[in-house]
């Protein structure tokens, strides 16, 4: 997270700097919030999602019905190697539809969360996700279910269904997490609160169910070079169940701004260096390193094929909505 620098206050049409801490802000009522979402995003979704959500979000239940040779249009994940490698054909495994689904919300709140240099922080984005979510799963009578994860540790509520279910949803986002503090570097690292509630879901959930995992996939933990440490968790996750990773970002944490020497400090385990922006070097190899970090998220879920939907704080959340909304139509056509 970007920090005040050394030198001078920064000015000027370049990106905003965080402060020290985010800013108290007038948190919304969930009644409220739930209002202008409905007004603002659902209703312009509707025409998009309403008539076949489950078709967009939700793929074929794990119910075998049959196997049957392959015919053109199949999805390839669905090929049953075995029955193909017996019979020296190609056969894929078709499922029976299911009638009820249930939906979770794993919401990401650690530190990194509180970060926003545009329309909103990014646990705000988050939160505008999570309840246009619930809202289009209740809408339709299935149950929803939320949990909450951060360096306080996880908030969680049984899936349900309606209005009521929406505004509770929405309450457990916004009230306010434990303070975990920053971590003593001397100690082992925490579990990531992510991996915590990814692995939590692993353990709990024994039907198939679709999952929307909303985070910024930051590490908080540091693991090794190149390592994710929800990796794992969320591809065992997406082995049983519908799983879609929602990624929230911020354009300023892309590009350093060229202002002299600056502060940057993790949020997550409060260590701080400083770092000379007036050097293209420098600048250049954090936008490397910035690349090679996102290429890794998108190909741990393109491994784990996990359909990824990006957010940022620069934007409102309905167009890239939308977007993903009609890629997924295509694909599944």
């Amino acid at each position: 997270m970007l920090r005040s620098p050394r030198d001078q206050p920064l000015k000027g049409s370049g990106p905003h700097l965080a402060p020290q801490k985010p800013p108290p802000r007038v948190q919304e009522p969930p009644a409220e919030l739930l209002r202008r979402l409905e007004f603002k995003v659902l209703r312009r979704l509707d025409g998009f999602l309403f008539g076949d959500y489950t078709g967009v979000f939700y793929g074929p239940s794990l119910d075998l019905a049959e196997v049957r040779e392959y015919q053109p249009g199949d999805e390839v994940r669905r090929i049953d190697w075995s029955v193909t490698a017996r019979t020296g054909k190609l056969h894929v495994r078709q499922y029976r539809e299911e009638r009820e689904i249930t939906a979770w919300l794993i919401v990401d709140l650690s530190a990194s969360m509180n970060f926003g240099t545009r329309r909103v922080l990014k646990r705000e984005a988050a939160l505008e996700f999570a309840v246009t979510a619930a809202a289009i799963v209740a809408r339709h009578g299935d149950k929803v279910g939320a949990v909450v994860t951060s360096e306080g540790g996880m908030r969680i509520l049984p899936a349900g269904t309606g209005r009521r279910q929406i505004l509770k949803i929405a309450q457990l986002f916004t009230s306010p997490p434990s303070e975990a503090g920053p971590r003593n570097t001397s100690q082992p690292p925490p579990v990531d609160p992510l991996e915590q509630a990814l692995h939590y879901l692993n353990r709990t959930l024994k039907r198939r169910a679709l999952i929307f995992v909303v985070s910024d996939f930051l590490a908080s933990p540091p693991a090794a070079p190149g390592a994710l440490s929800w990796a794992k968790p969320i591809g065992r996750l997406a082995y049983r169940h519908e799983v879609i990773a929602v990624r929230i970002s911020d354009p300023a944490e892309r590009e350093l701004p060229k202002v002299g020497e600056l502060r940057l400090r993790d949020p997550e385990s409060a260590q701080e260096i400083w770092v000379n922006t007036s050097d293209p070097r420098v600048r250049s190899a954090y936008a490397a390193l910035v690349r090679e970090h996102e290429e890794g998220i998108r190909r741990v879920l393109r491994s784990a094929q996990v359909d990824l939907l990006e957010l940022s704080t620069a934007q409102e959340i309905v167009e890239p909505l939308l977007k993903f909304t009609l890629r997924r139509k295509g694909v599944r056509r």
